[in-house]
């Protein structure tokens, strides 16, 4: 990371309205004195997600001198939505203000080019760095701790209370659940995510039995009541003979903490069985390792398949797996590519799957692949795609699966007739596919947010319906071909600008500048990766694959007009002249999108934690 020429920053801090400030109005003006951090985000982004969470320590230890403005900056329409943007707020803990922008002013006023985007503007209202991406909570500490060395010297740092000001306090049994799933008993236990905890409820959807966690957010293990959490979504229960062996009934996706946690039902006790705490932020492979000493990233979902549990790793698009009984781990799915590209297992891509359901016969894994707006599914070995045409593509379409729309699915749902329900979030509405008919329907509609989808034992559907904070049964006859009816909404497709690049040879630079006291590590060998391929992989004609520098020559293919070009990169750095130094993997995506033309340029540059000047 580094700084860039001093530029000041617009006064006016333009959108519809305010979030976490009490109703008032907020200007750069108002918060000279201050060191500043914009952060650009989207609440469907679970990198945006990422970062909320690596802004929490920071504003606990600079709150006096540190404001955090949230400025949301929407992909999906339904986030274009303000009580949409509220729940999220509520939901995902943003205890900073929110400045609602659902045209994207201040998005282009800042020059952001991705999700998330970060814009430090020091106590006097200059611009002094930006970054994209994730990962920067150490860099972001050490320039927080030179502007206030600086700006106390000058006399132009002012301490004191920030513009937060919490909403009420909601009371509801549930608050923003996750995921469900049926008990042996009959009764439903559900994972309540903004309170941190699972909350068990009798059939009927509504009656306590018992909360397990003691709704701080936290990661401690130990009896129910003290147990704690960090927004928690998927469960799943574990065969009988693995319980047995293993000595839990039930795993937990701990998504926030970056854990899978066990539950002796009995007692509600908590162990943590999967995960070290830290974010993974290292290379694929595809050996088994320790499953308590496993980086993790957002585990959003569970499901018993294949005779392991497989996890829907949210925040690296990648399928995992884990073994109770071996206690191991390891990659299951995909490459780490954010995109939509079906094949064998190892080499397809996902973008942030978020939902899991077996088939009755045990054969498919469905998948909610919900940045791509897509239903997919695992079966001999292949991933493989049932409804979803790509990143950018989304809407409310039913009819014929190849053309049928969705909008940010969180859940699915086999049914025993083969079909499988889908929770379609963003557009509220449950939908279904019927692999023999291939028709998408929409079989319910109205809906708060739907997250997950369950079967009781008796046949009936419950909805997690989490904005609206509580379970919600389908009418019956909904499932019949008579209640499901055939909706031909909007279509709608996220247009990024694309890059104007030369056919031949270009040149792709990757710029990266070590943070502040650190110093590029080859202890474990090579300190810098590069990951480049293609959609199509035509676009391509040389430069695909891995190598260890930060450049590389590429040859684009001229009879292709464009494509995305995907890439990964990643630095490895440590603290530089001190004893007993600190490691650190920097790693960000990117999907560029590029249009071949014959004016284009012939370098492309990327910036990895650094300025994007």
């Amino acid at each position: 990371m580094g700084t860039t020429a001093r530029v000041r920053a617009p006064k006016e801090l333009r959108g519809r309205g305010w979030l976490n400030t009490g109703g008032q109005d907020l200007t750069l003006q108002d918060l000279r004195g201050r060191c500043v951090i914009l952060d650009f985000w989207t609440f469907c982004c679970i990198n945006c997600l990422h970062v909320l969470d690596e802004l929490r320590p920071l504003e606990e230890k600079y709150g006096d001198v540190l404001v955090v403005i949230g400025v949301h900056s929407p992909k999906f329409e339904h986030e274009k939505d303000a009580d949409a943007l509220a729940a999220a707020v509520e939901r995902y803990g943003v205890h900073h203000p929110v400045l609602d922008d659902p045209e994207m002013d201040m998005w282009q006023q800042y020059a952001a080019r991705a999700w998330p985007t970060l814009s430090v503007i020091d106590p006097e209202g200059y611009v002094v760095a930006t970054m994209a991406g994730e990962g920067h909570a150490e860099g972001l500490a050490r320039l927080i701790d030179e502007l206030i060395a600086t700006h106390e010297a000058k006399g132009t740092l002012h301490r004191g209370d920030g513009p937060y000001v919490p909403p009420p306090a909601p009371e509801t049994t549930l608050r923003f659940p996750g995921k469900a799933v049926v008990l042996p008993d009959g009764n439903l236990l559900v994972s309540d995510s903004a309170r941190h905890s699972l909350v068990e409820v009798a059939p009927d959807g509504e009656s306590l039995v018992r909360r397990i966690g003691s709704g701080e957010r936290g990661r401690a293990d130990g009896p129910a009541a003290a147990a704690t959490f960090s927004e928690p979504q998927g469960l799943c229960l574990l065969p009988t003979h693995v319980a047995e062996v293993a000595g839990y009934d039930l795993v937990v996706a701990d998504t926030v903490n970056h854990l899978l946690r066990g539950v002796r039902l009995e007692s509600g006790e908590v162990v943590t069985v999967a995960g070290s705490g830290r974010q993974w932020r290292a290379s694929v492979d595809d050996h088994a390792h320790d499953a308590l000493a496993v980086d993790l990233s957002s585990p959003w979902d569970l499901a018993w398949y294949d005779d392991k549990l497989i996890i829907a790793m949210a925040g690296i698009h990648q399928l995992w797996w884990f073994d109770p009984i071996k206690r191991t781990a390891g990659m299951y799915a995909g490459t780490t590519v954010e995109a939509l590209r079906d094949g064998p297992l190892a080499e397809a891509w996902m973008a942030q799957p978020s939902g899991l359901s077996v088939s009755a016969d045990g054969v498919r894994l469905w998948i909610a692949d919900s940045e791509t707006s897509a239903v997919r599914y695992v079966e001999n070995g292949v991933l493989g795609t049932a409804v979803g045409q790509g990143l950018f593509d989304f809407g409310h379409v039913d009819g014929p699966a190849e053309s049928a729309l969705l909008q940010h699915p969180l859940g699915v749902c086999a049914l025993p007739d083969g079909s499988v329900l889908i929770a379609d979030t963003y557009n509220g509405a449950v939908r279904r596919f019927d692999p023999a008919t291939g028709q998408v329907s929409t079989v319910a509609d109205g809906l708060a947010e739907p997250s997950d989808l369950v079967l009781t034992g008796d046949g009936e559907v419950l909805v997690v319906e989490s904005a609206a904070h509580r379970l919600t049964r389908l009418a019956p006859g909904a499932l019949s071909a008579a209640g499901a009816s055939t909706v031909d909404g909007p279509r709608h497709r996220t247009e990024r600008k694309p890059t104007d690049v030369a056919a031949g040879e270009v040149t792709l630079d990757i710029v990266f500048t070590p943070a502040p006291g650190q110093k590029l590590d080859e202890s474990f060998g090579p300190s810098t990766r590069l990951v480049v391929s293609a959609s199509p992989p035509e676009l391509l004609v040389e430069g695909a694959g891995t190598g260890t520098e930060l450049s590389r020559r590429l040859v684009l293919n001229g009879d292709v007009t464009g494509g995305v070009l995907q890439v990964t990169a990643q630095a490895a750095t440590c603290d530089a002249d001190v004893e007993h130094a600190a490691c650190h993997l920097t790693r960000q995506d990117w999907g560029v999108p590029v249009r071949v033309v014959d004016a284009g340029a012939a370098r492309l540059p990327l910036v990895l934690r650094g300025l994007d000047a």
